[in-house]
């Protein structure tokens, strides 16, 4: 990156780029600001030489004649042609095999006085642009002061400072050194000894506006520059760290120091990309285009890692878990222990309407006649009925596990998303075979229903019988389906469930809703404050409690049931219903099948009122003698006995029937049949049609694996074949916050000669210390002899260091020995400061 003063960037050119004919000179040149728009510079080594811009697309400069005057007509596009300035960039690459992959950014030059169309504020505006630039860590910082201006005044060392505090980023470069007064030099500075910097400075001597405009060639100024060195009495000690080829292998060298830096964190990144596209590689790694047998190949491949990732999906597996939600075989369980018992129980009988049935079969049996004994009919007919109604709840679990069973042949068909047409015909091909198993499945359930219909076994171990029915008349028990454990004593309740509840109906000014553990046994509900169940809260009864569900409010996510006592009682405290909230729908249906095992049943008085009353005018109309009603008590506990035998067989056997007729036979069929339906479906090639953008996904994949691949074996390769030299140690660098107050000495100051002993030639080396000046009437610092004569008289001691050193004029009149050489900058002629961008990732 380069910023530097207007008219000039002759050092940062060089350094730009080389070929087989030498350096390319094609970035602009003159006097005032030049460079008025940031230019990007991409320099990318490549077998051939060229520059491509990216405001001109697909048109490529061999001639870097044009790249200049496309630099220049762009700039003039945008900015105009009266010094104007813009932010907008221009992008150049240039491909050449002689160039470091490196970025270039040339900025516009420092300027304080704003002319032609450039803004009042030019100076500010500058300055931002540069800082967004050498802010950059990874940007490498020249601070470029011309040597015959006051280094310790400099601006580009000291926005140098601001950002590079440490100095590890900034090298110092010295410029014009060919044009200093004769008896000065910069010695003291190049050698780091006056205003030193941590990594030093090095000298550079460019071509004038003269050599310019008489087309010197760059290899002559080389050439000339390494002479001036070798020549220089000051610098020939040096000459082998001073001029622009060192400059270059000092950056190069920096460069290679960022590199190995970087390495480390670089690898890193590489590793976990290569392992982030592993898996997805080894999906293509048996892809072989030019192979005749790919197709079919890929087919059978493809079939076999359906059918072991639907197995694997309802078997279960440690590989591929599903974290977020239930699915596959841990859904289907939920559905045959959770859901499928849930709806059973959800079928409990109305006492009214049940007592109501069961009078009504009694007197329909007798009929004309006064019964003396309790009909076995009666209870025979009743029983029917309530088999009956267990059709519902089976053909429900049938199509709860066939919709999760297309829900996991979707998962599965996911991997199979390469070939869409094979993707659709084995989504297709096992749906309708699933559904087709569906029909049979169901049948089988009403088959089942009606087996149990067809004879009621009254002989049955587990049913009461008619004596102990009768004993049992003048007792209130609940219905034995899913009330298991209720009878249990208090040191052998069995734990049902445990979770977090958030108890939703608390008011603010009580505390507001809380989460708490709730842990469910058989006889009570109770909460804690935390899983640890050290801190109990309340302990619930579960007698006359009921579960309904509750409007999901407005603001809410969270899903709410609630429990509330059937005798119009407080459930808790002061609440005569405790709202109870869990995050999804599936774990409220998960607590009321737990509460359901618990004997507390869903409401079913939630109906309307006309339906009430019309039951209650009916229950009112309808009066039993007591005769009646014993029979009637008898007949409900034997068909209590005998459905829960009903329903502990429909529970054990539903499952076993869907597991049997749907889930194994769809499983067999994917192993053993669906290969063949998949050839007898469609044309092989356009079944395994690849889709353009897998295809392409495809390729872009491999030829980042292996791109990754070659990118750490080169990082490996560097590691070993390259040397990082250390940063140097830290030096005092104090007088860049002192500059502005009191400047030290600069290199332009003259070793003037002493008057005893005028010299004949200009001072050079480690001469004799400037003689002190004596007061006299002039002011300013007056030109330096260029021969033996009489010396104009000094400044006084005051006027001498009253202000800022001021740079010597020249003669007014150069001797014939001396060529002519551009006129140094004024003192207020702004400085240079140019970063080189040495990042690796353009």
């Amino acid at each position: 990156m380069k910023i530097g003063e207007p008219g000039g960037s002759g050092a940062f050119r060089r350094a730009g780029g080389a070929s087989g004919d030498g350096p390319r000179d094609f970035l602009p040149r003159g006097s005032g600001i030049v460079t008025r728009r940031p230019l990007v510079l991409q320099l990318i080594t490549a077998k051939t030489e060229y520059a491509e811009f990216l405001h001109c697309k697909g048109k490529k400069f061999t001639d870097f004649d044009e790249v200049r005057q496309e630099i220049e007509a762009e700039t003039d596009r945008v900015t105009g042609m009266n010094k104007g300035i813009s932010s907008i960039p221009i992008n150049l690459r240039v491909y050449s095999p002689h160039v470091l992959s490196l970025t270039l950014i040339d900025l516009p030059g420092i300027t304080k006085v704003p002319v032609g169309d450039q803004p009042p504020d030019i100076e500010q505006q500058i300055r931002d642009m540069i800082m967004q630039f050498i802010s950059r860590e990874n940007c490498l910082i020249l601070a470029v002061t011309p040597a015959n201006t006051d280094l310790a005044n400099s601006d580009a060392l000291k926005l140098a400072k601001e950002v590079d505090p440490q100095g590890l980023r900034t090298i110092g470069v010295i410029t014009k050194l060919d044009l200093m007064d004769e008896g000065t030099d910069a010695r003291e500075v190049l050698e780091n000894k006056l205003l030193p910097l941590r990594r030093g400075y090095i000298g550079v001597v460019n071509r004038s506006q003269k050599d310019i405009d008489g087309k010197k060639d760059i290899k002559a100024a080389l050439l000339a520059e390494r002479k001036f060195f070798l020549s220089h009495p000051s610098y020939r000690h040096m000459a082998d760290r001073m001029g622009t080829p060192y400059l270059q292998k000092v950056l190069n060298q920096q460069l290679t120091n960022h590199i190995r830096d970087t390495l480390p964190a670089f690898r890193s990144k590489l590793q976990s990309q290569l392992l982030s596209i592993e898996h997805e590689v080894e999906v293509y790694k048996n892809f072989r285009p030019e192979d005749p047998t790919r197709k079919t190949k890929a087919l059978l491949q493809m079939v076999q890692q359906f059918s072991v990732d639907f197995e694997k999906r309802i078997e279960g597996s440690g590989d591929q878990v599903d974290t977020l939600e239930l699915s596959g075989g841990a859904k289907i369980n939920r559905i045959f222990h959770e859901r499928f018992p849930f709806e059973l129980v959800k079928m409990e009988f109305n006492e009214k309407e049940l007592r109501r049935e069961i009078s009504y079969a009694i007197k329909n049996i007798h009929g004309i006649r006064t019964g003396l004994f309790t009909p076995d009919m009666a209870f025979e007919a009743i029983v029917k009925k309530q088999i009956v109604k267990l059709k519902g709840p089976c053909l429900k679990s049938v199509d709860l596990v066939m919709q999760e069973l297309i829900n996991t042949v979707k998962k599965c068909t996911k991997k199979l998303a390469t070939y869409p047409r094979l993707c659709e015909e084995t989504e297709r091909i096992v749906a309708g075979y699933i559904r087709e198993r569906e029909e049979k499945t169901k049948d089988q359930m009403l088959l089942l229903i009606d087996i149990q219909v067809s004879y009621i076994n009254t002989n049955h171990e587990d049913f009461i019988g008619f004596a102990n029915a009768q004993q049992r008349s003048s007792q209130v028990n609940k219905s034995a389906v899913g009330n298991q454990g209720t009878n249990l004593p208090p040191s052998r309740q069995i734990v049902i469930r445990k979770g977090w509840l958030t108890i939703n109906n608390i008011g603010i000014m009580k505390g507001g809703s809380k989460e708490y553990w709730f842990v469910l046994t058989a006889e009570s509900l109770s909460w804690y404050k935390d899983d640890e169940e050290k801190e109990k809260k309340y302990m619930l009864p579960l007698d006359n409690l009921k579960v309904r569900d509750v409007e999901k409010s407005f603001m809410s996510s969270k899903h709410i049931f609630a429990l509330f006592n059937t005798e119009q009682r407080n459930v808790y405290k002061d609440y005569r219903f405790l709202e109870l909230a869990c995050d999804s729908q599936e774990e409220v249906d998960s607590w009321k099948a737990s509460l359901l095992r618990a004997g507390v049943y869903p409401d079913k008085s939630s109906g309307s009122n006309k339906t009430e009353n019309e039951e209650n005018g009916q229950a009112d109309n309808f009066s039993m003698d007591p005769q009646l009603e014993r029979q009637v008590e008898t007949i409900r506990n034997l068909v209590d006995s005998y459905m829960s035998i009903i329903n502990k067989c429909i529970r054990d056997l539903i499952p076993k029937t869907i597991m049997h007729l749907m889930i194994n036979n769809v499983k067999e069929f994917i192993n053993a049949e669906l290969l063949a339906h998949l050839y007898s479906s469609e044309d092989q090639n356009t079944l395994m049609e690849e889709s353009a953008e897998q295809a392409q996904r495809r390729d872009e994949t491999l030829r980042m694996y292996q791109a990754l691949k070659e990118a750490l074996a080169i990082i490996g390769d560097i590691s070993t074949s390259t040397v990082s030299t250390p940063a140097p140690p830290p030096v005092d660098d104090s007088w860049l916050q002192q500059a502005r107050r009191s400047p030290p000495p600069s290199p332009s100051t003259p070793r003037r000669p002493t008057l005893n002993n005028p010299p004949t030639r200009p001072l050079s080396g480690r001469g004799p210390a400037p003689a002190i000046p004596s007061p006299g009437p002039q002011s300013g610092a007056p030109p330096v002899p260029f021969r033996p004569g009489p010396l104009p008289p000094f400044p006084s001691a005051g006027e001498a260091h009253g202000g800022p050193p001021q740079v010597p004029s020249r003669p007014t009149r150069a001797p014939p020995s001396v060529p002519s050489r551009r006129p140094p900058p004024s003192p207020t002629r702004p400085t240079v400061i140019r970063p080189l961008d040495s990042s690796l990732l353009d």
